[in-house]
């Protein structure tokens, strides 16, 4: 039973990440977040860079910082956003894990 429950809290993560990317502008931001690197971004640079209203970038934001595909930091009274790198690269291997696992019957495969 340990085992399913394990499946199934690994499954919801997954599955709210990807639908937390299921917006443009959420995948916009995460996109622009990790061509920055683990420096990071503000909350000021991001809007000025994809022209999203504050109270919309705001909302876009918290919903990536929940879905842990983006950490925010603070310094001083600045917000600063990376990429969460481990938890993209967890939902990638999630998506490729069973690749091939049932052939590819001759046709080009992971």
């Amino acid at each position: 039973m340990s085992r399913l429950v394990d499946v199934m809290k690994t499954l919801e993560r997954h599955a709210a990440q990807l639908a937390a990317l299921g917006h443009p502008a959420r995948l916009g931001i995460l996109r622009y977040v990790v061509r920055v690197g683990p420096q990071g971004v503000t909350t000021t640079d991001l809007q000025e860079k994809l022209k999203i209203p504050w109270t919309t970038l705001n909302h876009h934001l918290d919903r990536l910082v929940a879905s842990h595909l983006i950490k925010a930091r603070r310094e001083g009274r600045l917000s600063l956003h990376t990429a969460d790198f481990s938890a993209l690269k967890g939902l990638t291997d999630y998506l490729w894990k069973d690749c091939c696992n049932l052939g590819c019957n001759g046709e080009d495969c992971c």
